[in-house]
């Protein structure tokens, strides 16, 4: 039963609001009610912004629903004003973020800051009304026919079905094209698109393919834009003025009328996950909310994550790939380092030399032909891995098969070749603690361990005195340079800021392989093959010349990955190994991490799923920053644990963990921590 305050009168129709308040807090991460007064009956509808009175303080919040009467038996309080009357939090967009909130163990008004970006008035009252519908556009497909099941996919989105697939873009696609086709083949059919890309370079690429077909229907939404901007485009989406959004991460949130596709291109780039709360991943995002809303998705890249390839296993994506013989056709040559080759045999300093004489061939006959080249060199910090000295298969844990690190003197520094392992102090895991005495290799027995590191360096003046006369760019950092003419000319870039070069280069040559493939992280070998294959799209078919040299022994899973263009067989076999070993995605893990005590006391609450473990407390991956309200300076040992569980008890690990969260608000404990489900780095 509900009170009427004096001086003000209840909505004659449905004077129950429920309000969900801006508090981020687990335990309070619910709608409550609040009576909605007669002057605020037109404006106070389900999805717009409020101000309401919590604890006497007044906080934003959203109201979900619009109800005739309060289940709550005490005393109500009042709506203290509707801030704007624009319906932002549309019913599709709530479930979303419901949903992605109890994935990742978070709360939803966390999920709605990533999803709705501030109010800006003078924006929201400049907007007009939504257009009349103008002639839809024409598309040509014609480019999609190398792909095998095109012809049924674009059916199914032409016929509005929910058809999900893990698109491989053949060797010189040009992918902006292609995604800008597949936009506009949905908007033909009367149905709006979402394209996310990682970062701000593929969204220019990408915005210059859409505007000729699309035009003034589609927008670009990214973080970089000022507060007014973003807020102007977002609202053109909102109010079905634009029918397609292409964007960064936040993207996947866009609140378009009528969703028919959602595309993730390039899963695998570490800048789609999120690093605020709850710590998403655009590739999950896209995913619940093509099952939510029954539209198609697309997962493309060069090459393929295991999550994704893990999806396709179940039977929920279909491949979409070309033909082999296609991708031979389309491929250029790759050269690796092989003892079979007799370039390489002839060559006494080709596996220790940074630039191998193979690599110098390939970069002449180039240049030669009047194309350019690029040199792609690893960036600096990345941190060294034990591996054995005889085969380098890297250290792994016997109990549960996380990387290991040295401990005691030159544990981990470099140039502790050949040590055995009780000589450069004992060796412990990086995940549960777990100390190795007794090192010996599970490849070939062999009883030392080496730690490699490689960084990058400048390679602009050796290269611009092994060519004389030839144009040295570089790009990378600061300094990142979108694409290159056509001609003679050396580029040195780090991996992810390579130019585009108009025609395709001649030659490219990856050098420092082993600082990518040493990396003590589960994902580094699907990282090493992302960046490869990245980089080998943009070299000409081999039919032209083209070549793609990687510094890097011929024999090793990535390498032959690159060598035979088959992303695919190497997602599947790196699922069958992460299976074998309980690594994700075959299992789902949890972090949490800050100070010992802290996460030890909240490891204890959280009640597992039959089956789950717990690993660690170990001390925090370095490059990992520390959780909100901790300092480094302030914090010696900084810690982390993980909570392992199979893949089908995912949902029930990230509630154990939203409960325990809940109980450790409502005890008010401080001290800071962080916890999140799917970390991108534990090893």
């Amino acid at each position: 039963m509900t009170t009427v305050k004096k001086g003000r009168e209840l909505a004659p129709e449905l004077p129950i609001a429920r309000v969900l308040p801006a508090l981020g807090l687990a335990h309070l991460d619910r709608p409550f009610d609040y009576q909605v007064q007669t002057d605020q009956h037109e404006d106070a509808q389900p999805g717009v912004r409020v101000r309401v009175r919590f604890s006497g303080r007044l906080v934003d919040g959203f109201i979900l629903d619009r109800v005739a009467a309060s289940e709550h038996p005490g005393k109500l309080g009042w709506l203290e004003r509707v801030i704007s009357a624009e319906r932002v939090l549309t019913p599709e967009l709530a479930v979303l973020a419901r949903a992605v909130a109890d994935r990742y163990a978070g709360t939803m008004t966390d999920v709605l800051r990533l999803a709705i970006p501030a109010r800006h008035a003078r924006t929201e009252q400049a907007v007009g009304p939504p257009p009349g519908t103008p002639k839809p556009p024409t598309v040509d497909l014609q480019a999609w026919e190398q792909y095998r099941h095109s012809e049924s996919f674009l059916s199914a989105i032409a016929e509005g079905k929910a058809a999900r697939a893990a698109w491989q873009a053949l060797p010189g696609e040009n992918w902006p094209a292609r995604l800008a086709e597949l936009a506009c083949h949905t908007v033909v059919h009367g149905r709006s698109a979402i394209i996310v890309v990682p970062d701000q370079r593929d969204l220019v690429r990408l915005e210059t393919a859409c505007e000729p077909l699309l035009g003034d229907r589609v927008v670009s939404l990214t973080a970089g834009l000022g507060p007014s901007a973003r807020y102007r485009r977002w609202l053109r989406a909102l109010r079905g003025q634009a029918s397609v959004v292409i964007g960064t991460r936040s993207a996947a949130f866009a609140p378009v009328p009528d969703l028919g596709l959602i595309v993730v291109w390039d899963d695998g780039d570490d800048s789609l996950c999120e690093p605020r709360a709850p710590y998403p991943h655009t590739r999950e995002v896209a995913v619940l909310r093509s099952h939510s809303e029954t539209c198609a998705l697309v997962l493309g890249g060069a090459a393929r994550t295991a999550e994704t390839q893990a999806l396709v296993n179940a039977g929920w994506a279909h491949d979409l790939t070309g033909a082999r013989a296609t991708i031979r056709q389309r491929t250029p040559r790759v050269h690796a380092l092989s003892d079979e080759d007799n370039r390489i045999t002839r060559d006494p300093l080709a596996r220790s030399a940074r630039i191998p004489a193979v690599a110098f061939d390939a970069a002449r006959a180039a240049i030669a032909a009047d194309a350019p080249v690029l040199f792609s060199v690893p960036r600096r910090g990345y941190l060294p891995s034990l591996a054995c000295e005889r085969c380098r298969a890297q250290v792994r844990c016997r109990r549960c098969h996380g990387p290991m690190q040295a401990d005691g003197p030159g544990g981990g520094g470099p140039g502790a070749v050949g040590a055995h392992a009780g000589s450069v102090g004992s060796l412990s895991c990086r995940w549960c603690g777990h100390p190795e005495t007794d090192f010996r290799c599970a490849e070939c027995g062999f009883t030392k361990v080496r730690a490699l590191t490689t960084g990058a360096r400048r390679t602009a003046e050796e290269l611009g005195r092994a060519f004389p006369g030839v144009p040295v760019l570089t790009s990378g950092g600061d300094k990142i340079v979108d694409s290159v003419d056509a001609g003679a000319r050396v580029v040195v870039s780090t991996p992810g800021a390579e130019p585009v070069a108009d025609g395709g280069y001649g030659a490219v040559v990856l050098l420092d392989t082993w600082a990518q493939l040493d990396r003590p992280e589960l994902r580094a070998g699907e990282e090493a093959v992302r960046r490869w294959l990245s980089a080998g799209l943009l070299v000409r078919p081999h039919g032209d010349g083209g070549a793609l040299v990687i510094v890097a022994d011929a024999g090793l899973a990535p390498v032959q990955a690159v060598i035979r263009w088959d992303p695919v067989g190497f997602a599947d076999q790196e699922l069958a190994q992460r299976t074998e070993l309980a690594f994700p995605p075959a299992v789902t893990m949890a972090s949490i991490d800050g100070e010992g005590p802290a996460i030890l006391a909240f490891a204890e609450t959280v009640e597992l799923p039959v089956g789950g473990e717990v690993l660690g407390p170990v001390e925090l991956p370095p490059g990992v920053r520390l959780p909100s309200g901790l300092n480094r300076d302030e914090v010696s040992d900084p810690q982390r644990i993980l909570l392992r569980c199979s893949r089908a008890q995912g949902r029930d690990l990230a509630a154990a963990l939203h409960a325990a969260q809940v109980a450790r608000n409502a005890q008010h404990e401080s001290a800071p921590i962080r916890v999140q489900m799917d970390p991108p780095t534990i090893g």
